[in-house]
């Protein structure tokens, strides 16, 4: 057992972390704030488990596993939940998968022994499945319509070529429409084990009783780890050019991509930080510079979000079509600010104190604590890196920020979506 303490914001608490026999890894998390427990079942590798032409099974096994079992139906499932006021879902990520449940402590135990019966014996009925197809293929078709998905399914194809990183976690309409159950069982057997899962629990309980709990629904569960090895990136990249899709609006989306840093790598904090500085809120760089002051955008941002291998960074912002060669310029001209010198020492204040602070407001709840320390497990940094990360970004100076600019952020890849006549000016 490793016993440690974490910061959560609010809380001040104790988590602990066993290994169970069989592979298993649990976490608790003792929050006897309110009487609410809360529990996450992550599993590796999530996407990066996926074949391409059966990219969208992780998505499928989400929307799929709490559709019955070899006990019971999708309705008695969702009966047992109700039935105890409780809630119960999943998620599926590009580097994991996830179910979550919540309920009151004394119903806590009821509900984890149901979601161990679904982690463990899911049958995925055929009518089901292909239910969910029909609703993911739909969902891949509203996504055509959204300016931001399109330029950015554009720039991921050209940075992650072949990669599980290319394509939402719906898969393309090609992959999702040859899936079949059959496969989601074969899925399942493959990487639904103990090695590969990881229980993350918080809130008013007894570690030593939960982990009881756990060892009752789980500790007998023996199933051997699948061989699996993370997909291999793209090395090197294709050199940089405009990326265009002409759609008939009125408005241009224009983005600037750039692979950025893996998680476990020390250029994530500085890198975090710089895209809060650029795009993170009201108070951002781009939106202040570009939308407040100079009226070119009608929506602009960041992103970079943290991945197990390299991850996407960008800066974007829809514009009149008019426009779309001037804010080309003027983006590219803000990350070219970054280049010439590091930052002021007060941008790098109010960028590091809007990061910390959301940090701590997203650890509240015990269902946000369990998300947090599972995903982190679930990433290799263990739980202990709820500690480290406020820490490391505490360290960030503005030449730290400044070498991971120059690094990473030289060479743009250039992704518009927007009218023929605005997309025809850029070379």
């Amino acid at each position: 057992m490793t016993l440690g303490l974490q910061a959560n914001g609010s809380l001040q608490g104790r988590w602990y972390r066993w290994v169970l026999s069989n592979g298993l890894t649990l976490l608790v998390v003792d929050n006897p704030a309110v009487d609410i427990v809360a529990a996450r079942l992550f599993l590796r590798p999530g996407m990066l488990g996926e074949a391409p032409h059966q990219w969208g099974l992780n998505h499928l096994v989400a929307a799929t596993l709490t559709k019955g079992t070899h006990q019971r139906s999708a309705q008695e499932i969702a009966l047992a939940v109700e039935s105890l006021g409780a809630s119960l879902g999943t998620e599926a990520a590009p580097d994991y998968f996830v179910l979550g449940l919540k309920a009151v402590a004394g119903d806590f135990a009821e509900l984890f022994a149901l979601a161990s019966e679904l982690w463990c014996h899911p049958s995925f009925p055929a009518t089901e499945v292909a239910l969910e197809q029909q609703l993911t293929l739909q969902g891949l078709r509203l996504q055509q319509e959204q300016p931001f998905t399109l330029a950015y399914d554009q720039l991921r194809r050209t940075l992650y070529p072949d990669h599980p990183y290319s394509v939402s976690t719906l898969g393309t309409q090609e992959s999702v429409m040859g899936i079949t159950a059959e496969d989601l069982g074969t899925y399942h057997q493959r990487y639904f084990c103990p090695a590969h899962t990881v229980v993350s629990i918080c809130g008013r309980v007894e570690p030593e009783r939960v982990r009881d709990w756990v060892e009752r629904c789980l500790g007998d569960w023996q199933v051997p780890a699948g061989d699996w090895q993370l997909p291999v990136l793209p090395h090197p990249l294709p050199p940089p050019t405009p990326l265009r899709l002409v759609r008939p609006t009125h408005q241009s989306l224009v983005m600037l991509g750039y692979q950025g840093p893996a998680v476990r790598s020390p250029d994530y904090p500085p890198m975090k930080l710089l895209s809060t500085y650029l795009g993170n809120g009201l108070s951002s760089r781009l939106f202040v510079e570009l939308r407040e002051k100079q009226g070119l955008a009608y929506d602009v941002s960041a992103f970079y979000p943290t991945r197990w291998q390299a991850a996407p960074f960008g800066v974007y912002l829809g514009t009149a079509a008019a426009n779309t060669r001037l804010a080309l310029g003027k983006l590219a001209a803000e990350i070219q600010r970054l280049l010439a010198a590091p930052l002021p020492e007060a941008e790098l204040l109010t960028a590091r104190s809007k990061l910390l602070g959301q940090y701590a407001l997203g650890k509240q709840t015990n269902a946000q604590i369990a998300q947090l320390l599972g995903w982190y497990e679930v990433l290799g940094l263990g739980a202990n890196y709820d500690l480290e990360f406020p820490r490391l970004i505490q360290q960030m100076t503005p030449e730290h920020l400044w070498r991971a600019a120059q690094h990473y952020l030289r060479q743009p890849w250039v992704s518009l979506v927007g009218p023929e006549s605005a997309l025809a000016e850029i070379t």
